[in-house]
């Protein structure tokens, strides 16, 4: 066994069906008295429940958390919880409203309760993510790791199934780049496995009935050990390719993770035979094929886009996004720099024609 440093994340977890039901007693473990609900202009209606249900400890709702977060929201919506008084943030949803919270509290250092009602996993990492004159910046602080999650799969019974399909690839994609991060470790590996292995198991079941309330809570548990690696360990290739397609190219961001990781498994498989190994033993038992090849079809079999051409990417964009993905590149098993930029280009063009890895 190689050696490895393990350092657990300080962050408190409810989960369950009806977990909603402890928001004011956690809320109150945080020493907390007046709380701004954040939400997405679609979720406003599931934040008004959360202000009714904090009664005097809300301090009203900012409803305008967009995908990638701007730094322009971001500092709207630290003087919006400066201007009400607030000294916490309730952020409800998904990657969109979480990340939100983490630009608060990375400004302002107000302790952050999410409440996830997609399986993004952002609420389990110390990862931020603010986009600056069309450039995604990313980064790790401490202040932002939200100290609370609740995870209630009661929450997540109206998530559509399309968005529930992407959501869960895409916190697949954060467990199969934790097997082979260069500061892994065996606690990791091992949630890693197992998160994908719930969540490639819900997947299935949510799509043949999306009210299936033991799926959903698979899904969560997934989503939760999945985010948790991704919050323990770095980053690689997917990520850098992710956070230049969304934040350079405004594409959505499960729907990236959903297509592109395929695609990266596939160019890096051949550097991390342990890794894939893990990965094809969490998807289950089928005819051989690859770990890549498993991962695009269940996101295809589930209805899920597997091209970025139909998230409206432009061809003519894939060169630029393949200068700008190696010239700050993320580690990687595989060489990603300067010198592989032709490699990074093809692998883009077989994410834009939705090419099944062979």
């Amino acid at each position: 066994m190689k050696d490895f440093v393990y350092n657990g994340q300080p962050s408190r977890v409810v989960f369950g069906a009806g977990a909603l039901s402890h928001l004011e007693r956690e809320i109150e473990l945080l020493g907390a008295r007046r709380a701004l609900v954040l939400c997405t202009p679609e979720q406003q209606g599931q934040a008004q429940m959360v202000v009714e249900r904090l009664g005097d400890r809300a301090a009203g709702i900012f409803a305008r958390a967009v995908m990638h977060v701007p730094i322009e929201t971001a500092r709207e919506a630290r003087d919006e919880a400066r201007r009400l008084g607030a000294d916490c943030a309730v952020a409800m949803g998904g990657g969109s409203t979480i990340g939100l919270g983490k630009a608060i509290a990375l400004d302002s250092g107000l302790p952050i309760l999410a409440i996830p009602t997609t399986y993004a996993g952002s609420e389990m990492t110390p990862i931020y993510g603010i986009t600056e004159a069309g450039l995604k910046k990313t980064g790790k602080d401490a202040r932002v790791l939200p100290r609370t999650v609740i995870y209630d799969p009661a929450l997540t019974l109206t998530l559509p199934v399309s968005l529930s399909v992407t959501s869960g690839m895409n916190a697949i994609a954060h467990a199969a780049e934790g097997l082979y991060a260069r500061d892994g470790n065996p606690v990791m590996s091992l949630m890693a496995e197992e998160g994908i292995r719930a969540i490639a198991r819900a997947l299935p079941a949510i799509r043949r009935r999306s009210d299936d309330i033991d799926a959903r809570a698979d899904a969560l548990y997934g989503a939760w050990l999945c985010g948790t690696v991704l919050g323990s360990v770095g980053m690689a290739l997917h990520h850098k390719l992710c956070h230049t397609l969304g934040g350079s190219f405004n594409l959505p961001h499960a729907e990236v993770h959903t297509v592109v990781l395929p695609q990266v498994i596939a160019f890096n498989a051949p550097a991390v035979p342990g890794a894939i190994s893990c990965i094809e033993r969490a998807l289950g038992p089928a005819e051989p094929r690859s770990a890549a090849a498993s991962l695009f079809d269940l996101a295809r079999d589930n209805g899920a886009p597997v091209a970025l051409r139909d998230l409206g990417m432009k061809e003519v964009d894939l060169d630029r996004a393949a200068d700008l993905t190696v010239k700050n590149p993320y580690w990687n098993p595989r060489e990603m720099g300067p010198a592989q930029r032709n490699e990074i280009r093809q692998l883009l063009q077989k994410a834009f024609d939705g090419l099944r890895p062979a």
